[in-house]
């Protein structure tokens, strides 16, 4: 129903039903008749509530999702919804050849690929429409969560729609023609480097930290110094013209790196189309039990969350946040119960995406 719709989509902003109603210039009373379904709001005023809350305003309307499956099981790509006017473009944080470059080429061959100086610049292409997504990483198998995303997501106004799980495999990088034994130095970023440890100590090869992957693949190939090395992605030697003096040189296997595509307007995938996961941040209330029982509706009500983490806010030092993800879809009545039931415990909830459950999940 429109009603459900639209109590759904106001919750997903995190607005309460008089700050909709001061950002669309009517009263609160309207927006309440509006969720009971008394009275459905004029088509104007739905396009107005779409913009607001951040719908997918053919979602709103008529109950169509705007994509249907963000992943397909052989790996398809994701069916972006793209606003009119917008490129199809797709941000990524680095430089051409990064790991995240390497996820814009697998998972959105057609789109145009677009290098940004930060995560920031990413977001921000998204949020003023020069890309349509951004790809963006949020967790490694190794290195755990990317903390800077956590910060940025929350207050970006962005959502997530698809999720990628992009394997982990590092080159040792080299001038053409260089044979492994002329390598003293290698160059990379401190996780790459880390991830390597075992192989390096193996080949005596010292270790020179950066700031990137790609960006150290570039630097050997500005450089002419066959004895200096970098370690990065395949995509990036081809990038760069180097040679793959050895591949696979990772110390651990399944390293894997998580990635999320953002967009600008909330795309729920068809509930009927397979597993989904519900993306929330939320802040409790300051009373004594309130996040042990704002984690018991989700248990009451059989919901399965598959993430949990906590960060501290840099707009509010004093206050912590809670990250989590769960199996569900919000149309399903347990999740929509159990969502219920943590607004009532929280200061702020906020729904950061809905999106299909990648097949690496169903795989491992």
């Amino acid at each position: 129903m429109l009603a459900d719709r639209i109590k759904q989509v106001r919750q997903t902003a995190g607005l309460t039903q008089a700050e909709l109603a001061d950002a669309l210039g009517v009263s609160q009373p309207t927006v309440n008749r509006w969720e009971t379904g008394e009275t459905e709001p004029a088509r104007a005023s739905l396009e107005q509530l779409a913009e607001a809350t951040g719908a997918a305003p053919e979602w709103l309307a008529f109950g169509r999702p705007a994509v249907r499956q963000a992943l397909t099981a052989d790996g398809a790509q994701p069916e972006i919804v793209i606003p009119a006017g917008v490129p199809r473009t797709a941000a990524f944080q680095g430089i051409p050849g990064a790991f995240s470059h390497l996820s814009c080429t697998e998972v959105l061959p057609d789109f145009e690929h677009m290098p940004c100086d930060s995560f920031d610049d990413a977001f921000a292409a998204v949020k003023d429409g020069t890309a349509a997504t951004a790809m963006i990483p949020i967790e490694n198998s190794l290195g755990g969560r990317v903390a800077d995303v956590h910060q940025l997501l929350p207050d970006s106004g962005l959502y997530i729609v698809g999720e990628h799980f992009q394997p982990v495999h590092h080159n040792l990088l080299a001038l053409p023609g260089t044979k492994l034994d002329a390598i003293k130095t290698v160059i990379s970023h401190p996780q790459a480097l880390a991830q390597c440890r075992r192989t390096l100590r193996e080949l005596r090869l010292k270790s020179v930290l950066r700031a990137d992957t790609a960006g150290s693949a570039k630097e050997v190939a500005d450089g002419s110094d066959p004895t200096v090395a970098a370690i990065a992605s395949a995509l990036a030697g081809e990038t760069y013209g180097l040679d793959s003096v050895r591949t696979r040189i990772e110390d651990s296997l399944g390293n894997t790196t998580r990635f999320v595509l953002l967009s600008r307007q909330r795309q729920e995938p068809d509930p009927a189309a397979g597993p989904a996961i519900t993306s929330i941040v939320y802040q409790v209330r300051s009373v004594p039990a309130a996040l042990y029982k704002s984690l018991g509706g989700l248990a009451t009500n059989g919901v399965n969350v598959i993430r949990l983490e906590s960060y501290i806010s840099l707009a509010e030092p004093d206050v912590a946040r809670f990250y989590i993800e769960i199996e569900g879809h919000p149309s399903e009545r347990n999740i929509d119960r159990a969502l219920e039931e943590l607004q009532y415990f929280s200061a702020m909830v906020k729904v950061l995406g809905v999106f299909p459950a990648h097949p690496f999940r169903r795989a491992n």
